[in-house]
């Protein structure tokens, strides 16, 4: 039998951490598109083809994928699909709460290879591109 010390209660304790970090994340976001300019520039035109403008910071990682090719606009899609049905797919064994369960593993490198590959691509993105969207140092 578990003792009682053993499980983590998770409300209201876990429903405030959860919204401490939401809000911390929204705070990063917004004092980030304050501070940081979009690499905007003219509107686009569909008869000017490649088309110089860029998207926003935050969606600079698309756009750097679907630069290659505008089949990759699927790799994306397909990852977010993935993760709606993560859930399912894990071992439901609610035992206690734990960070970084070893049933997990998988997923956690999938999520933080995923996070690492959108800051990277976000990087090249924004450094990297110069005009008509073409690599430069």
């Amino acid at each position: 039998m578990k003792k009682k010390d053993e499980y983590v209660k998770s409300d209201p304790y876990f429903f405030r951490m959860i919204i401490v970090s939401a809000l911390l994340a929204v705070i990063a976001v917004i004092s980030l598109a304050i501070f940081i300019d979009a690499p905007l520039k003219a509107p686009a035109n569909p008869s000017n083809v490649p088309n110089p403008s860029k998207a926003a910071w935050f969606l600079l990682w698309f756009q750097e994928i679907v630069s290659y090719s505008s089949y990759f606009i699927y790799g994306p899609a397909m990852l977010f699909f993935i993760y709606l049905f993560l859930p399912y797919i894990t071992p439901q064994t609610v035992e206690k709460a734990i960070w970084f369960r070893k049933e997990y593993r998988l997923i956690d490198i999938f999520t933080l290879l995923i996070f690492l590959g959108i800051v990277t691509l976000t990087v090249i993105a924004y450094f990297f591109r110069g005009e008509f969207w073409q690599l430069t140092i």
